[in-house]
């Protein structure tokens, strides 16, 4: 497969996962919190089976940026540390395989929190 059909096929899949958060959104009563948690568990059960990899293999970015791909990483960590740790994997492995992400957002969030003013959306009078 040539790099332009990667990223055909990334921008397909992962908007795939948008249009089925939207169509949550507009025709469920559930919340986007509720939706992004779904998601994430998906995203472990998915990986934890074995279904999700071949999604990632297939469609790169598209599959391992949304909050699915977050839920793979973290049943892929566990299982690898069980498997190295036994027991105590179970509570460290997802951490530490998404430990860069986790910290990426953290830092990220802390700057674009001291560049801009925060305040109400709502225009008082």
């Amino acid at each position: 497969m040539d790099v332009f059909m990667e990223y055909v096929w990334a921008f397909v899949i992962g908007g795939l996962f948008c249009v089925v958060g939207q169509v949550l959104i507009d025709l469920t009563k559930l919340t986007p919190a509720r939706i992004l948690v779904s998601y994430v568990v998906a995203g472990v059960i998915l990986g934890a089976v074995g279904v999700y990899q071949p999604l990632i293999d297939f469609a790169g970015g598209g599959a391992t940026v949304p909050l699915t791909g977050f839920g793979s990483l973290l049943a892929k960590g566990v299982k690898e540390a069980v498997d190295k740790d036994g027991l105590i994997g179970a509570f460290t492995g997802g951490l530490t395989s998404a430990a860069a992400g986790i910290t990426a957002a953290v830092f990220f969030g802390l700057i674009a929190g001291l560049c801009f003013k925060s305040g109400s959306k709502i225009n008082e009078k």
